[in-house]
């Protein structure tokens, strides 16, 4: 089994904490009188969604590697239609960590054989 390397370790933390306080904030914002609060759940979805990339990118699992980049630049999309320091940071953010992610040492730990989920899958 492949070392996980350091740089995925951080960025899958990092998410997680980014998506817990996220969650913790928007929540705080829900109205259970209101019917109208769709847009909020949707918030709320995509940050458990991005806990979820990292606790599994943290097991390994390719699929969420991919989808935490999907979800980086979701958010670049989203930038766009605010101010330009905003998309120009969110676009950073995406170009390191896809750099980061990608690299041979992560897509190694990724496409390992022998990660705990690739075990899990093929029992």
């Amino acid at each position: 089994m492949n070392k996980r390397p350091l740089a995925v370790t951080i960025i899958a933390c990092l998410f997680i904490i980014a998506g817990l306080v996220g969650f913790s904030y928007h929540v705080t914002k829900f109205d259970f009188t209101s019917p109208a609060q769709y847009e909020l759940i949707l918030v709320l979805l995509l940050r458990l969604l991005v806990i979820i990339c990292g606790v599994f990118i943290l097991r390994g699992s390719n699929w969420a590697r991919w989808l935490l980049l999907v979800w980086i630049a979701y958010h670049v999309v989203l930038s766009a239609f605010h101010t330009l320091p905003e998309l120009a940071i969110h676009s950073v953010l995406l170009v390191v960590v896809a750099y980061l992610l990608v690299r041979p040492s992560a897509s190694a730990y990724f496409n390992s054989s022998t990660s705990p989920t690739a075990n899990n899958i093929k029992s």
